[in-house]
C-alpha cells in the first residue's frame, strides 16, 4: 500500500489535541519561555562533541597504546550517540533553535554521525511521525527477513531465536549507514518523490550524498591513515568499534518506545483510514521509559518520552518532563492511554519478550 493511501480519522469528539495543544501553549506563554532549546541543551551540545570528537584527536595525535585507542573508540561511540539523540535530533525536527540556520547547522551534525540529512528527514519526520508503528509504512518496522517487528510481518523459522540475536544486529545501525542504507533509502525515497518540505533536485541530492560519503571516509579512515603509525587493519577495526558501540546504544533506546508489548501496531480499514485521529494514535503506538531517571533523561535525549516527542515533535527535548505531566493528565481525563514504563530495565526486560513472542510461529502463540 502507498503512504498517500493512509489517512486519520477526523473523529474526536472530545477534542483531546485541541485541548491538550492549548494546554501545552499555555504553559510555555504562562512562563515566558520559548519551546526550543535552551542553555541546558547549548551546554549538552559542547559535553556530547568533547566526548564524540576530543578521542579522535588524541588518537591522532599522541600515539597511544593499543589499549588506550580501544577505549577511546569505545567513548567515541558514546558520543557519537550522545550527539545523534541530543544534537541532531533537535537540529532536525527544528526544535534546536527558533533560528532555522542554527537548527540546519545542528541537523548537518548527521554527515560526521556517516548518515544523511535527506534520507534521515524523510524516514523519521515523514515516515515514522506520521504512520508510527503501521506496517509496510513506518519504515522504523521494518528489519527486512532478520528480524520481525510486528505481528503482521511474515514469520520465518529463525526469528524464533531473534531475542537472542538481535541485539548483536543492532551494533551495525549506523554502519550500514556509511556504507549501503544511505544510498539505497536516497534512491527509494527519490523514486517515491518523497521530502520532508521541498524536493530536493536529483543532481543536487545525490551530489551531497557522494560528497558528504567522500568526505566521512577521509576523516574517520584515510586520515588515521595517514597519521597514526599502526596498522591498517587496526584503524578499521576501531572505526567499527566505534559504529558498533553507537549502533547498539541508538537501536535500544529506539526499540524502548515502539517494539515493546504495550505498543499497538494497527492497521488501516479496506479504504486506507486509521481508526484514531493522529495525536491519538500517538498515544497507543508510543511508550515511555525510565522518564525518573535523571542521566537516563540527560542522555537519551529526551527519546525516553516519546509520547511528548511524537506529539510535539517541534518542542526541544529540554522541556519534555515539564510538559508530560500536562499530556499525562490530559490523556486521563480523556480516559486515553498514555504507556510508560517505570525503569528502562522494564522497558528493555519487555522489548525482549516482545521479539521472543513476535518469533514464535504464529500459529503458537496465544
Amino acid at each position: 500500500m502507498d503512504s498517500k493511501t493512509i489517512r486519520f480519522s477526523r473523529k474526536d469528539s472530545a477534542k483531546f489535541f485541541r485541548t491538550l495543544n492549548r494546554r501545552v501553549n499555555d504553559y510555555f506563554k504562562e512562563n515566558k519561555i520559548k519551546k526550543t532549546g535552551n542553555w541546558r541543551l547549548y551546554l549538552k551540545t559542547i559535553i556530547m562533541f568533547t566526548l564524540f570528537l576530543t578521542p579522535y584527536f588524541l588518537i591522532l595525535t599522541l600515539g597511544l597504546p593499543n589499549w588506550a585507542n580501544l577505549l577511546l573508540t569505545i567513548v567515541m561511540g558514546v558520543g557519537m550517540a550522545g550527539v545523534g539523540m541530543n544534537v541532531m535530533h533537535d537540529g532536525n525536527h527544528g526544535a534546536y533553535s527558533n533560528k532555522k540556520w542554527v537548527n540546519k547547522l545542528m541537523g548537518s551534525s548527521i554527515y560526521i554521525l556517516a548518515g544523511n540529512v535527506y534520507n534521515w528527514q524523510v524516514q523519521h519526520n515523514v515516515l515514522h511521525h506520521t504512520y508510527t508503528n503501521i506496517h509496510e509504512h513506518d519504515e522504523d518496522m521494518e528489519a527486512g527477513r532478520i528480524l520481525r517487528f510486528s505481528e503482521h510481518t511474515e514469520w520465518k523459522r529463525h526469528h524464533r531465536f531473534q531475542h537472542f540475536y538481535s541485539v548483536f544486529l543492532y551494533g551495525l545501525l549506523t554502519f550500514n549507514w556509511a556504507i549501503t542504507t544511505d544510498f539505497m533509502q536516497m534512491y527509494r525515497y527519490m523514486k517515491r518523490k518523497l521530502s520532508y518540505g521541498k524536493l530536493p533536485s536529483p543532481v543536487t541530492n545525490w551530489s551531497t550524498l557522494v560528497i558528504t560519503k567522500i568526505l566521512y571516509l577521509t576523516i574517520w579512515i584515510v586520515l588515521p591513515l595517514v597519521f597514526i603509525d599502526i596498522a591498517w587493519w587496526k584503524i578499521l577495526l576501531g572505526f567499527f568499534i566505534m559504529h558498533y558501540v553507537a549502533g547498539v546504544i541508538l537501536s535500544v533506546v529506539f526499540q524502548l518506545a515502539h517494539i515493546v508489548d504495550e505498543a499497538d501496531t494497527p492497521l488501516p480499514d479496506e479504504s486506507g483510514t486509521m481508526k484514531n485521529t493522529w495525536a491519538i494514535h500517538q498515544l497507543f503506538t508510543t511508550v515511555n521509559f525510565g522518564t525518573k531517571n535523571r542521566i537516563v533523561n540527560w542522555f537519551t535525549g529526551g527519546l525516553n518520552h516519546q509520547v511528548e516527542h511524537h506529539i510535539f515533535p517541534h518542542i526541544s527535548h529540554v522541556h519534555y518532563t515539564k510538559i508530560s505531566k500536562i499530556v499525562k493528565e490530559t490523556a486521563k481525563e480523556f480516559n486515553l492511554p498514555y504507556h510508560e514504563y517505570k525503569t528502562t530495565r522494564e522497558a528493555i526486560i519487555s522489548h525482549f519478550k516482545h521479539l521472543r513472542d513476535l518469533g514464535k510461529r504464529p500459529a503458537l502463540q496465544a
